[in-house]
C-alpha cells in the first residue's frame, strides 16, 4: 500500500508506470490541501502551499524532482 512508502516514492511510482503524463495529470488534476486550496498551481501540484499536507507533497516533489534529475 502507499502508505508504507514516502511521497517521493509514490511520485516515483507514478511516473514508472504512467510516465510523466501520469505525473502531470497527478499534479493538475488532485489535491491534499487542508483548505482545498485550488487557486495556486506549484510544480508539485494545486494547495496553499502553507498547510501540513501541502509541505508534505511538497517536499516530497522535490525529493522525487531531485532523483528524476539523476
Amino acid at each position: 500500500p502507499l502508505m508504507w512508502i514516502d511521497k517521493a516514492a509514490t511520485w516515483d511510482m507514478a511516473r514508472t508506470l504512467g510516465g510523466s503524463d501520469l505525473v502531470d495529470l497527478i499534479r493538475t488534476d488532485t489535491h491534499t490541501c487542508y483548505l482545498g486550496e485550488r487557486g495556486a498551481l506549484h510544480d508539485w501540484g494545486y494547495g496553499c502551499g502553507t498547510c501540513p499536507a501541502c509541505a508534505l507533497r511538497a517536499r516530497g516533489y522535490r525529493q522525487f524532482a531531485g532523483y528524476a534529475a539523476t
